[in-house]
């Protein structure tokens, strides 16, 4: 089971055009090059997804492993339940989640306990989610928010 945050624009955005390799790995689904399929899975053929423009200017996904980390990182409902709180908009979402990544980065070794004993669910995969997240946040402030659990 995963978490999947979606931040929505008003106008469809153009990805740019061609194929997309998506590889699940650590918990999350991470795109990839075709050099970098090529590379890590020599003589195999991905599957392969055709872009097209989407209002959506940002969408990633990470395991529901990492849901207790989250929560003793005070930031479970903004990842994962933000309409229950009442955040619609992505400029909602900077200010708790940087409070949410000082507290991690401040002791990583506390919330390294939270890793998942089956390797789907690190310290790191949430780190690196929650800063794409932040960043795309920045990115488009006036972008609709929502999660699908």
């Amino acid at each position: 089971m995963s978490l999947d945050v979606y931040l929505k624009a008003p106008d469809p955005i153009d990805a740019g055009t061609g194929p997309r390799i998506f590889i699940k790995e650590d918990g999350s689904a991470e795109q990839i090059s075709r050099e970098e399929w090529d590379r890590r899975f020599p003589g195999r053929e991905p599957v392969m997804v055709e872009s097209e423009p989407s209002p959506y200017v940002f969408t990633a996904n990470i395991t529901h492993n990492l849901n207790k980390m989250a929560t003793a990182a005070g930031i479970y409902q903004h990842l994962w339940r933000p309409e229950e709180i009442g955040i619609t908009e992505a400029r909602q979402l900077v200010e708790p989640l940087e409070e949410g990544m000082k507290r991690l980065r401040a002791d990583p070794e506390h919330f390294k306990t939270f890793n998942a004993p089956n390797g789907w669910g690190k310290y790191e995969n949430l780190i690196a989610f929650v800063d794409d997240y932040v960043r795309a946040c920045k990115a488009f402030p006036s972008a609709e928010v929502s999660a699908c659990r």
